[in-house]
């Protein structure tokens, strides 16, 4: 039996969500997964909140999807990370340090710059890896 116009439809979705777009292999997913790993390592583990361990290396393996890694396992784990996120930013005062994954002491005010400034970065390379992907342009969906 073949696959129906839907199965098709969502497979081709997914393949397009893990595409390598870069010489690097970045995808769309793998642009998720980074950000799921990188909340963990900025805002839980410098103020010694508990996070869950990775399946994957963040230093060489979060910038794309594995064929073993479903979009549906990744985007749930960025929805763990950023609730992670939340309870460290809720619970946290803004003053408070703590050492980063790379050895920096860092305050909860700082990790909160910096990350708003990589998920901006990273929300646009997810526009231009899009756009590499579906070919869209324009400001607004369906214009020039």
């Amino acid at each position: 039996m073949s696959p129906s116009c839907c199965e098709r439809a969502a497979r081709s979705a997914d393949e397009q969500l893990r595409r390598p777009m870069t010489p690097t292999g970045t995808s769309l997913l793998g642009l998720v997964k980074h950000l799921g790993a990188v909340e963990h390592r900025w805002f839980c583990s410098p103020f010694g909140r508990e996070t869950e361990p990775f399946w994957f290396d963040p230093a060489t393996e979060d910038m794309a999807a594995r064929p073993d890694e479903t979009t549906a396992d990744i985007l749930t784990f960025y929805g763990r990370a950023r609730a992670a996120a939340d309870a460290s930013i809720r619970e946290t005062d803004l003053e408070t340090t703590g050492t980063a994954w790379d050895g920096r002491v860092v305050s909860m005010r700082w990790v909160l710059i910096h990350m708003l400034e990589d998920t901006v970065r990273h929300a646009g390379h997810m526009d231009i890896v899009r756009e590499l992907v579906d070919g869209a342009v324009g400001r607004y969906p369906g214009t020039e």
